[in-house]
């Protein structure tokens, strides 16, 4: 698990490892994989239509997902949502060619990326810059090596601003706008009868800035309304399933390290001493990881 996922415990099977899981009665996912930054992806299966969650970061990412969903026995009238507008869920949009879903935002920020190039050069220009994150520069290069002719921006045909229902056939899906510090575009995917929260990447960090930080603000009213939700599995798009114990355990510690960072900005050590007290424990690097980004 690489170090920048704060709250994430798990995930990251290798490629060669990666099939489809069944995560509930109407849930499928294809597991994340660090190794070229590839995210969860998502299938919710309706008697009508099949819902897929992101698109992935490349074509075979997109193929290696279509081809497990050849194994099993789910509609083919498909639609696609974008959880955000990041190059890991949305570069395998064109592999998809299927309608897809997205905030209103997301739909902006794709279309933003429409003109640029994606050779070496022109990566290492934009980190240069500030435009882009050496992380993700760096994951394309592994992801595409050669192959940069593949990378086709394809931009979302239907958008929603709030929320949107979407009735899959007897199982119905509620696409929710969240954002947060990490992309201000982020939505959640609630499939409400299996109680299945798809989380994308909401509630992490900043990670397109010098220091990678949250905004205590936005941070707290993001996990408000994640726990508003009462799932019963929350899916983070780079994490393993977590059950809503462990999941409201996560947040409960994110909000004692938050009101600690709050409380005593600027003071490193009575940040770490009321985050003791507030845990009741000793803090591990998870908790200091954090509490880094926050003050």
């Amino acid at each position: 698990m690489p170090a920048y996922f704060t709250g994430c415990h798990g995930g990251g099977n290798k490629l060669a490892k990666q099939k489809l899981k069944q995560l509930s009665k109407h849930v499928r996912y294809l597991p994340a994989d660090h190794e070229t930054d590839r995210p969860v992806l998502g299938a919710v299966i309706g008697n009508d239509y099949t819902l897929i969650v992101d698109a992935g970061n490349s074509p075979a990412h997109a193929e290696l997902f279509l081809n497990e969903l050849k194994e099993i026995k789910a509609p083919e009238s498909r639609l696609l949502v974008l959880t955000h507008w990041h190059w890991d869920h949305i570069f395998g949009m064109k592999k998809m060619n299927l309608p897809a879903i997205a905030h209103t935002k997301t739909k902006k920020y794709i279309e933003k990326l429409k003109g640029l190039q994606w050779t070496d050069e022109a990566l290492d220009e934009r980190v240069r810059t500030g435009v882009e994150i050496e992380f993700c520069a760096e994951m394309i290069k592994k992801e595409f090596g050669e192959r940069r002719n593949e990378i086709e921006i394809v931009s979302p045909v239907i958008t929603f601003e709030n929320s949107l229902a979407i009735d899959l056939g007897g199982v119905r899906v509620r696409l929710q706008h969240v954002g947060g510090d990490h992309a201000d575009d982020s939505i959640v995917v609630f499939v409400e009868k299996d109680k299945v929260l798809f989380l994308g990447d909401c509630y992490t960090q900043n990670m397109y800035a010098k220091k990678w930080n949250y905004t205590a603000p936005v941070f707290l009213k993001l996990l408000d309304e994640l726990e508003h939700f009462q799932a019963a599995v929350y899916l983070h798009s780079h994490c393993d399933p977590a059950t809503q114990a462990e999941f409201f355990q996560e947040l409960f510690e994110m909000r004692i390290t938050t009101k600690a960072a709050v409380e005593n900005k600027g003071n490193r050590e009575a940040i770490h001493s009321a985050m003791k007290e507030g845990l009741g424990r000793e803090l591990n690097d998870d908790d200091l990881e954090l509490a880094s980004y926050l003050g």
